[in-house]
């Protein structure tokens, strides 16, 4: 804890500050016509949701909630029977460079195709459907370069470190079907294969405040790791505000063969409470049992615990989301180690948006000497979007990002490591 408490001291107070102040990205449907990251954007305020007697805008990744004044992207087709459709995609071509003797320089081409399809059934329930596929098996099984990030394996036989390993080809494949109890509660049961467990804040790639971020977060094994898991049974009960649930999941993360699907176990077990006071919050805290998550440790059992917010608004001068959050890992042999996250979007308007990452870690993977370290970046980004049809924006975007930890620990990395990207991404919906 005393090293992770030292590196977020590293953090300049006014990049602090200013992260603070500046949240984030989407924003309520009625009052602009496309979200930053493009396309259409469904009045999803009167769409109900499929968890519950809510606006389908307070849905996030798998069961997990945001905001509800959080809009939601995508193409509608609306001549389908009894079915609500909806489709997503984006495409992102990626210059990456990372500095140092522990830094790489790559290209790479990366993205993700999402369909959802919902209906009313005959008690007033609903039916849900959802799948999404990922481009990133096809950049290399080693994944791009990324300093300060580990977690999972390349090639079945050692750690993946200074790089961020790529997903499945399938992120998701699931069905969720929900019950009204009561006026403002339900019963919902949410089965996926793979599926996101009920721990940790929405998946980064999902979260309003780190749509336009390409780069994936230093502190991801502490918060979200679990977001493509191979086997998910979740229960839950939404009573206006809140929301409680329980899962049953594999606690194993996806091998090093991207393309094909897991065996699914069922041998762990997480708890979240989630509560939206107002439109603009959403606040989760939940706790997880892994059995036996990495692979290169079979005999180490974890437990999870995080704790996060997310804010979104919209203002005369754009939209505002920001997360905070935070996240302990405990394995079995005792050792402990903490993660903190605040990340944020501002969209000025249709075209340009701005964002921001702060997050420290403590890590025992980054060097080869025992014992943990505190680590840390800092990312700062901007993008320019262009629409090319009222469903379709091409952007155009850069970060530069950080490094920071004590100076015996980034020796080997050159004394100041940095990173930065830059990046054309294609949307459509």
């Amino acid at each position: 804890m005393r090293n992770f408490l030292a590196c977020l001291l590293l953090l300049p107070a006014p990049v602090m500050a200013q992260a603070v102040d500046h949240a984030a990205h989407q924003m309520p449907a009625p009052a602009m016509d496309h979200a930053a990251h493009g396309g259409m954007v469904m009045p999803t305020s009167t769409m109900k949701g499929a968890l519950g007697p809510y606006a389908m805008s307070r849905e996030a990744s798998g069961t997990s909630w945001q905001p509800d004044a959080t809009s939601h992207a995508g193409i509608h087709l609306s001549d389908t029977g009894d079915w609500m459709v909806m489709g997503h995609a984006k495409l992102l071509g990626v210059l990456d460079s990372q500095s140092g003797p522990r830094g790489d320089s790559m290209g790479f081409v990366t993205g993700m195709a999402m369909g959802m399809a919902s209906r009313e059934l005959p008690t007033g329930g609903t039916l849900a459907l959802r799948g999404m596929l990922s481009l990133d098996p096809f950049m290399g099984k080693r994944g791009y370069p990324l300093l300060l990030a580990a977690g999972e394996t390349a090639d079945g036989v050692t750690h993946l470190v200074n790089r961020q390993h790529p997903h499945e080809l399938v992120m998701e494949l699931s069905a969720s079907i929900s019950q009204p109890v009561s006026q403002s509660g339900s019963l919902f049961l949410y089965l996926g294969y793979p599926g996101e467990p009920a721990l940790g804040p929405g998946a980064y790639m999902h979260r309003p405040s780190a749509l336009d971020n390409p780069a994936t977060p230093i502190s991801h094994h502490w918060l979200d790791s679990t977001h493509i898991t191979f086997g998910v049974a979740t229960a839950g009960f939404v009573h206006d505000k809140w929301k409680f649930e329980v899962s049953q999941f594999t606690g194993r993360e996806p091998d090093q063969f991207r393309f094909d699907f897991d065996e699914a176990k069922f041998d762990s077990t997480a708890l979240r409470l989630t509560f939206n006071p107002t439109t603009n919050w959403s606040m989760q805290a939940s706790v997880g049992w892994l059995k036996s998550p990495e692979a290169l440790h079979p005999g180490d059992n974890e437990q999870r615990a995080t704790i996060s917010a997310t804010w979104a608004q919209i203002f005369d001068f754009g939209a505002l989301s920001l997360t905070a959050a935070f996240g302990n890992k405990r394995l079995s042999d005792g050792e402990s180690a903490n993660a903190g996250l605040l990340e944020a979007t501002w969209l000025l308007d249709t075209d340009w948006s701005l964002f921001a990452r702060g997050e420290v870690v403590e890590s025992g993977e980054l060097v080869p000497e025992p014992g943990l370290f505190g680590a840390g970046d800092l990312t700062l980004g901007v993008v320019r979007d262009f629409p090319l049809s009222e469903n379709v924006r091409i952007g155009l975007g850069g970060l530069y990002a950080f490094k920071f930890a004590p100076p015996s620990a980034l020796a080997p990395y050159g004394g100041g490591p940095r990173g930065a990207m830059a990046f054309v991404r294609l949307v459509a919906g």
